[in-house]
């Protein structure tokens, strides 16, 4: 009734609560609603009737089924399976286990034993709906391994209380500190196979276990594939743990632990005081906190430690703890595992290590050597100091075959390498010792050696080394048959007499594996023997013919088979045999008296054991009258020589040899060639280039010798070091004579193929002539091929005139050095005469001329340079009356002062006269030639006006007070100064003024004036014109304006003629002269005048 009341209530809470109306639909869903709840509230209270049945399994073979009831009904329950067999299990409780059913829906009816019919309650049950929920695992040991950290913990499976395999997932998770901090939750796989089974699972933490306590527990997941109901995860087992229960001294755990590079640690301290810092070797680490006062570090990525590892300390604040940590490798596999044996008595293996480990000491690596067939074993000593891996093992008598491992261990890993050998295929022997040499005559000796090891039942290949004296070494392999003794002797033949020779030994098997190492070397003189061979004889005549000189060389080592005591000459003839002393070794030559017959010479060289077989040759000599001689160049380090054959020849050829260039006899050097050859090479250490040899060829005949060549040659050409000497024969004015001298043989150093003779224009002290070639336009050159010539005339050369001469030899090895010489032609006589007559001719010509041009032209040049200059005192220009000037002390003539003035203006009484501009005053020096030809306006005429510069200093005071002012202005002078003209003058005044006269009369329309008014104005008393005035240029190049445009009065420069441009000349009359023009000009020069 509470759920109804609240159910009507709400509605209209929520209706007051919109001030809303209900309308009559609402109403209507609303008792719809209460109805049905009232009928299904009386279906539930069916007295005692059980719901909500649920099945769950642990093993697939029984369901346990539940259910709920009312409360209130302690009544027990059938449960009933409707099917073929009609399956009724009776339950005190709420829940019962029946079999597991077929797949399939079943009906399952549960019935209340002490209710009513009504309260049966029937259910449709099918696999689907089952849970497979696995029983909780049960941890059966938890144990732990300190020293590496690791966890093991074991369970039982309980696989058989499952009908099938099945698949199996197990959950395990890992908990630390009294927090249960989960460290890691990890998975393990497992079948069931219908047994139970015990599983084992290791974990190893990153933090030492006795730093703090761990907790494991675990559950599990059954996968069966022939299950399709719901599958679900057990229950978590209880928790168990893995404790330490330590004493209370301060400690750090790991303890000295080895660990690979770079993989990370955990160390912690364990400890009743606070911590205050912890140091990883220089580098401070970050604190972890654990249960009480215990703390971690955790060091990250560890580099290989030092020899004595990396400490790791930790600081309270009155003590000090910590611990050392190593990092290195596991061992390397050991490379070149090779066994070997040196004596087939003890087996020696030996090995590369490969990558160091970085750990020593008692962390470094062990070394086992194990014999698979015996399993016998040796271990390498533990021993710092042994750097050589190397292990012995002890040979089994009559085994050959061994199989080892080698195995390396340390405390990060352990790696191993294996070899199969056949002992007798590895025999590496000891070095022979007691190495003795004996003699058995002269050409043979025995070698005895101890070699020590067990060879009786092999064979051994021993080499011999034999180094004769300045010669190659010679191998000898020899086998011979393994000793119980190792005591072994050989003999060794093919030996030269009297030799120094130089044996040493070495051995091995006869299979072959390696050499043992050579013996000391044994040095030894083999005895003497007989020389085999007489001395290579040679005979010259000396000089004066009546002696012959016998020469013989020492007889080499390997003919002379011991030291040469003497030598034995004679000489035979059909009629007597005559011998001479014995002659030492040192003396290699004898000379005999001897007439011009036919002798026999024959040399014996003699040692301690006998006397060599002669040497004989014929003193006579066949004289050769077709001999030239011939020229010849080496190659190489030799002469290469050929002749014809000669069938006559019935001894043998001799080649003798000798520098040319030194006195004395020539003789140097022979070498004898077989009858049958026809070329031969000489060569000899003593040859060297730019020396020239002369070579001979001899033909022996039955009755003598005789010179069949001649043969001048070099065995390498040079340049020569010298230039010929040369001298200027003679002069001329054109031509030189040159005369040389030879090169002597010695300074030519090779066959003289001409001269190369260069001459051109230089003077002494200049440079010298530089890159001498045909390529100089300026140095001309004569290649003289003849090598009989020594003049050359040098042709077409200019006459006083200085050359540069130079000299040069050449051969076919390269050009000699250079000679010169400065030489001066004589002077050509024609060319000075022609020289100095020329200029004079030329003088004289230009004289004349000059004269006769003067002489014509003495008057224009009078006139030009030198005019006569009139009076300045004459001049009656300015007057004025003494009264102005005396009553204005101001007022001055011109006073002519040393500056330049910047205007003049003078104005004049208005009258007939024309308007004078006032000229503007510039430097004497401006042209303005533009400004003639430009038109002037009527009535003003511009005159150019100069000042002078007037040297000597008149004091002005007015000047000085107006600060230098230049500028001088005549105000109407008629009117200002009335000076009393006389009657002449008023009566000849033309221009109807009086007072000054101007210079001239301008014309203002016209450059040219009536004849009338010219005539008047030459009358005019007063200054007359310096020249006349129609040759004037009213404005000249010189000539400035006046600065004031406007201006009518035109300024004549000054009253009086001392500033005039013009030459200053005589009063005009009839019978002067006539001036054409007013200035010099150069054509006047050429003009003649009308009076010439």
């Amino acid at each position: 009734m509470m759920d109804i009341y609240f159910c009507l209530r709400r509605p209209s809470q929520m209706v007051e609560a919109k001030r809303m109306k209900i309308s009559s639909d609402f109403r209507w869903l609303l008792s719809s609603f209460i109805l049905l709840y009232l009928m299904n509230q009386v279906n539930s209270q069916k007295k005692g009737a059980p719901h909500d049945l649920k099945c769950i399994t642990n093993n697939l073979k029984v369901w346990d089924c539940s259910w709920k009831a009312p409360s209130g009904h302690g009544t027990a329950y059938e449960v009933c399976i409707e099917n073929r067999f009609h399956s009724c299990y009776r339950s005190e409780k709420t829940n019962t286990k029946i079999p597991a059913l077929l797949p399939g829906d079943h009906e399952i009816s549960i019935n209340p034993l002490h209710g009513s019919r009504s309260s049966i309650s029937r259910f449709i049950l099918n696999e689907e709906n089952i849970s497979l929920i696995p029983d909780t695992p049960e941890i059966l040991n938890l144990s732990a391994d300190f020293s590496t950290s690791t966890i093991h913990i074991k369970w039982n499976d309980k696989g058989s209380v499952f009908p099938h395999h099945s698949d199996v997932i197990w959950q395990i998770k890992i908990l630390r500190k009294k927090k249960m901090e989960i460290v890691t939750l990890m998975t393990h796989n497992t079948t069931l196979n219908g047994k139970d089974t015990v599983h084992q699972w290791s974990w190893t933490s990153d933090m030492p276990l006795e730093c703090v306590t761990h907790f494991v527990r675990m559950r599990c997941y059954v996968d069966d594939l022939h299950f399709s109901g719901h599958k679900e995860w057990s229950d978590w087992s209880p928790v168990k743990n893995i404790s330490w229960s330590p004493d209370y001294q301060p400690k750090v755990i790991p303890k000295d632990k080895v660990i690979l590079v770079g993989s990370d640690i955990t160390v912690c301290c364990i400890i009743q005081e606070k911590v205050i810092s912890a140091q990883f070797g220089k580098e401070m680490c970050s604190l972890i906190h654990l249960d009480g006062e215990n703390v971690a570090i955790k060091i990250y990525n560890v580099s290989v430690s030092p020899t004595s590892g990396t400490n790791v300390v930790f600081t309270t604040d009155t003590n000090m703890v910590g611990t050392v940590i190593f990092a290195g490798y596991p061992p390397d596999i050991p490379q070149k595992l090779n066994c070997e044996t040196r004596d087939l008595k003890e087996i020696i293996c030996t090995w590369n290590p490969g990558r160091p480990t970085g750990l020593l000491g008692p962390h470094d690596t062990n070394y086992t050597l194990f014999e698979n067939f015996s399993g016998q074993n040796v271990k390498r000593a533990e021993d710092t100091t042994n750097v050589n891996y190397q292990l012995f093992f002890q040979m089994i008598p009559n085994r050959e075959i061994y199989n080892f491992t080698l195995k390396a261990h340390n405390p990060l890993g352990q790696s191993e390498s294996t070899v199969l050998v056949n002992i007798t295929e590895r025999v590496y022997p000891h070095t022979p010792t007691s190495f003795k040499v004996k003699d058995i005559n002269s050409t043979a000796v025995t070698l005895s050696w101890h070699l020590p090891g067990s060879f009786a039942k092999i064979n051994l290949l021993c080499q011999i080394e034999i180094t004769k004296s300045n010669s190659v070494q010679e191998l000898q392999n020899v086998t011979v048959k393994g000793l119980e003794n190792s005591s072994y002797l050989i003999t060794v033949g093919k030996l030269s007499p009297y030799t120094n020779y130089t044996f040493r030994i070495r051995c091995s098997t006869e299979t072959f594996w390696k050499w043992s190492s050579w013996t000391i070397e044994k040095q030894h003189l083999t005895t003497e023997a007989i020389p085999s061979k007489g001395p290579d004889t040679w005979r010259e005549w000396s000089s004066d013919g009546k002696n012959l000189i016998i020469y013989w060389k020492p007889l080499p080592i390997n003919e002379a088979n011991g030291r040469i005591l003497s030598y034995n000459v004679s000489c035979s003839s059909d009629e007597e045999t005559q011998s001479l002393s014995e002659i030492p070794d040192r003396q290699h030559k004898a000379e005999i008296q001897l007439d011009k017959n036919d002798y026999i010479i024959s040399v014996v060289a003699k040692n301690s054991v006998g006397s060599s077989p002669p040497s004989k040759i014929a003193s006579m000599e066949i004289p050769n009258d077709d001999l030239k001689i011939e020229q010849a160049v080496g190659m190489g380090n030799g002469i290469f020589l050929t002749w014809n054959y000669d069938p006559n020849m019935t001894c043998d050829y001799v080649i003798k040899w000798c520098n040319s260039s030194h006195p004395g006899p020539c003789l140097m050097d022979w070498k004898k060639v077989p009858s049958n050859s026809t070329e031969a090479v000489i060569e000899s250490d003593q040859f060297r280039p730019g020396v020239r040899y002369n070579f001979f060829l001899y033909g022996c005949r039955n009755q003598g010798y005789q010179l069949l060549r001649s043969v001048m040659g070099y065995i390498e050409e040079l340049a020569p070091i010298v230039a010929p000497n040369f001298t200027v024969e003679d002069t001329s004015a054109d031509s030189i004579l040159v005369k040389w001298e030879d090169i002597p043989v010695e300074e030519l150093r090779g066959f003289l193929r001409g001269y190369l003779f260069y001459f051109g224009k230089g003077e002494r002290g200049t440079s010298k002539m530089r890159g001498l070639g045909s390529d100089r336009s300026d140095i001309k050159i004569k290649n003289i091929t003849d090598i009989s010539q020594k003049t050359l005339k040098i042709a077409d050369l200019q006459g006083k005139t200085s050359y540069h001469l130079v000299l040069r030899a050449y051969t076919d090895g390269g050009i000699g050095p250079e000679k010169s010489m400065y030489v001066v032609t004589k002077e050509n006589s024609v060319g000075l005469i022609i020289a100095i007559l020329i200029p004079v001719a030329v003088a004289v010509i230009v004289g004349v001329v000059t004269s006769i041009l003067c002489y014509r032209k003495r008057e224009w040049i009078k006139e030009t340079f030198y005019p006569d200059i009139p009076n300045p005192e004459n001049c009656k220009a300015l007057q004025f009356q003494k009264s102005v000037c005396e009553g204005n002390s101001a007022l001055k003539t011109l006073e002519m002062n040393p500056c330049t003035p910047n205007n003049v203006e003078v104005l004049e009484t208005r009258s007939v006269v024309p308007k004078i501009e006032d000229t503007e005053i510039i430097s004497p020096v401006a042209e303005h030639p533009e400004d003639s030809s430009e038109a002037e306006p009527e009535n003003h005429v511009v005159v150019s006006y100069c000042p002078p510069i007037i040297e000597e200093e008149i004091p002005n005071p007015v000047a000085d007070e107006a600060g230098g002012t230049s500028q001088v202005i005549y105000i109407d002078v008629q009117s200002m100064y009335q000076p009393q003209a006389k009657p002449e003058e008023q009566e000849n005044d033309s221009v109807g003024g009086s007072g000054y006269k101007p210079q001239m009369h301008l014309p203002v329309t016209s450059t040219v004036e009536d004849m009338t008014a010219e005539d008047d104005l030459d009358h005019t008393a007063g200054y007359r014109p310096q020249a006349n005035v129609n040759t004037w240029n009213l404005v000249s190049p010189d000539s400035p304006r006046s600065t004031d445009s406007n201006s009518e009065i035109v300024s004549f420069g000054s009253p009086c003629s001392i500033n005039s441009r013009q030459f200053l000349l005589p009063p005009k009359d009839e019978d002067s002269p006539k001036s054409s023009g007013g200035g010099w000009s150069f054509t006047n020069f050429f003009q003649n005048k009308p009076n010439d």
